[in-house]
């Protein structure tokens, strides 16, 4: 492979201002408040909202969101993401299910992405709310797609198993950044579990597409990076994602570098030569945001060759 050009981050002491490419629209379309409002009237949690995505004007206006299930509050407190840290205490909402399926069903989603807060106050880490939410999803819209993104479940195959036996569409656990990197950016979590997640999701589910996100500018190294990369693919991932990290602010880890869309690029294209059959790289690109369109380019590519348009989609 040939070698990419990313530079290593710069260490900086003062926070940097952020580039042109990473400005982004005000929410302020009747659909971005309409969604906004049949999410709040249904008491649902969104990752939009409760990380402070940068896209939420953009997926809130195309009347779309990524469902936040088991609360609020995350046991864990990762110095990158805004969620509430907390402890709630073995607490369950049963009616999650529900209720996802309702606002997905009323938002006309064909293509819906859940994730949840870490809960490792429950024995199972919430993969049977999971399993509900996709079951719950088949039976209000058929013939819809589910996405899941899951936490680590603290490295328990039974709970894995049990959301890979509800057949989701495709199975995404985000490695976020390079190994280096876990004790300072994702408290409580493993490189070594990640991975191993990665990898047995294929071995029990083959069919079953996997993907993984990675966050770049928290302070690792191109060589950390490119590696990293080799490692998710060596797993058996099929879609990488891959964008610019951005600091809430406050206690949450700075922004050590802005990397710019040319540097993007280069990154897609070592993925695509590492073997992964699609990789979405750009300085807003979320490992949910658009998530649709990268299922539909897996699945167009599985499909016989036809004349078609552009095989990679490149996010800025």
């Amino acid at each position: 492979m040939s070698p990419i050009t990313v530079e290593p981050p710069v260490e900086t002491k003062t926070p940097q201002r952020k580039p042109d490419w990473l400005k982004v629209r005000l929410p302020l379309g009747g659909n971005y408040r309409q969604t906004k409002t049949l999410l709040a009237d249904l008491g649902l949690n969104t990752v939009c909202q409760e990380a402070s995505c940068p896209n939420i004007g953009d997926c809130y206006e195309r009347h779309t969101a990524t469902f936040l299930l088991l609360g609020q509050l995350c046991t864990r407190g990762c110095t990158f993401c805004d969620i509430k840290r907390g402890k709630p205490n073995g607490i369950v909402d049963l009616e999650d299910p529900r209720r996802v399926a309702e606002a997905a069903k009323r938002l006309g989603l064909q293509y819906i992405v859940v994730t949840s807060v870490t809960r490792d106050d429950l024995q199972d880490g919430g993969a049977f709310i999971f399993a509900e939410t996709i079951k719950a999803m088949r039976r209000a819209i058929p013939g819809c797609q589910v996405e899941v993104l899951i936490p680590d479940f603290r490295g328990s195959l039974d709970a894995l198993k049990v959301v890979l036996e509800a057949r989701p569409d495709v199975l995404n656990h985000n490695t976020e950044t390079v190994p280096r990197l876990y004790r300072k950016v994702r408290l409580g979590a493993e490189y070594g579990r990640t991975l191993e997640l990665l990898t047995r999701s294929k071995q029990f589910y083959p069919q079953i597409p996997t993907k993984s996100g990675l966050m770049v500018g928290c302070g690792e190294t191109k060589e950390e990076l490119v590696q990293t990369m080799q490692d998710i693919r060596n797993c058996g991932t099929d879609i990488l994602t891959i964008g610019q990290y951005l600091s809430p602010g406050g206690w949450h880890l700075p922004v050590e570098k802005y990397y710019h869309p040319d540097e993007f690029e280069e990154l897609r294209v070592a993925g695509v030569k590492m073997g992964y059959q699609y990789v979405f790289s750009g300085p807003l690109v979320r490992s949910s945001y658009h998530a649709g369109e990268q299922a539909a380019h897996l699945k167009k590519k599985e499909e016989p060759a036809t004349a078609s348009g552009p095989s990679h989609f490149f996010a800025v």
